[in-house]
């Protein structure tokens, strides 16, 4: 009796293993994170799951999961801007940065990574909760010195490239939500990927980009933002979070970088996390479209609008 009731429990073991397998490997769940605003610009945390509609190249989808204020672990990049157009907002830079996480990041959940570029992009600090690596790598954030541009052979400011390497290196091997901050004035100066790849890294990844442009007028003169590198790097930024579900953010005498990431911190902490399997079988991996609605007027979603159907 006992060999025919452990021959039992054996078997139903061996039908539960194999259906979970079969489930994790087949049944592929997209995560889209948003955010919703309504005509001020306030967020909106109390939505629920049936105010939301959710389509992928335009075939409606069902949201199987959906949470709010979502708990999952969070990995954050730090991408500094580091050229010498930021040489004089650097401090403020690294000081606003530093509260930011420590007011958001959990020590045992979450991670942060550091990266500056300027000529090359070097990473300062790998992924980490400790604080005190991180203040470290943020007090050693410097512009080129006169050695490293007189030997200089390339471009200025690596910022396509520097989204490129922290999504493809670092984020894309993470779970849960993602996101990075770029803290440039926006001139890309060198790199050798275009924005668009830039974009396409970040959402291959799922990460959210959040741009914060942050640009010195005495480096570039009072009209700056009038002049052609000006208006691109202000359209890169904003492009570049915009397609990825982030936020861009302009630092100004009405808008502080404290002000800034206080604003970044309100959003990750009033996102909607939903999840959906596609109705579409994946022939052949591409990019899909996504669009993510809500049904009362007059609110504005904040989320990705494309994710990399893997095969």
């Amino acid at each position: 009796m006992k060999w025919l009731l452990l021959s039992i429990v054996v078997a139903v073991c061996a039908v539960v293993a194999q259906d979970t397998a079969t489930f994790s490997t087949s049944v592929k769940v997209v995560n889209v994170f948003a955010t919703v605003r309504d005509k001020h610009g306030e967020l909106i945390r109390d939505l629920g799951q049936n105010d939301f509609t959710l389509t992928e190249d335009s075939v409606p989808q069902t949201i199987r999961y959906f949470t709010r204020e979502s708990d999952l672990p969070l990995t954050v990049g730090l991408l500094v801007d580091t050229s010498m157009s930021q040489e004089h907002v650097i401090a403020d830079e690294r000081r606003a940065a530093f509260h930011f996480l420590d007011r958001v990041i959990r020590r045992r959940d979450d991670r942060v990574f550091v990266t500056q570029f300027d000529l090359a992009v070097m990473p300062k600090a790998e992924l980490t909760n400790d604080f005190r690596v991180l203040d470290n790598a943020l007090t050693s954030l410097d512009t080129p010195s006169r050695e490293d541009l007189r030997m200089q052979t390339g471009g200025g400011t690596l910022l396509y490239d520097a989204v490129i390497e922290s999504c493809n290196k670092i984020l894309a091997n993470q779970t849960g939500r993602k996101a990075a901050i770029v803290l440039s004035d926006g001139v890309d100066e060198g790199s050798d990927a275009s924005l668009q790849q830039a974009i396409d890294a970040a959402q291959r990844s799922e990460t959210l980009v959040y741009s914060i442009l942050f640009a010195d007028p005495s480096f570039y003169g009072a009209g700056f933002f009038g002049m052609p590198e000006g208006a691109r790097g202000r359209a890169a930024l904003s492009k570049l979070a915009h397609e990825t579900g982030g936020g861009f953010f302009e630092v100004s005498r009405h808008l502080s970088i404290d002000a800034v990431f206080a604003r970044i911190e309100d959003e990750l902490r009033s996102e909607y996390s939903l999840g959906y399997v596609s109705s579409v079988p994946v022939k052949l991996s591409g990019f899909r479209k996504i669009r993510l609605t809500v049904a009362q007027k007059g609110l504005a979603v904040q989320a990705r609008d494309r994710y990399w159907a893997k095969r």
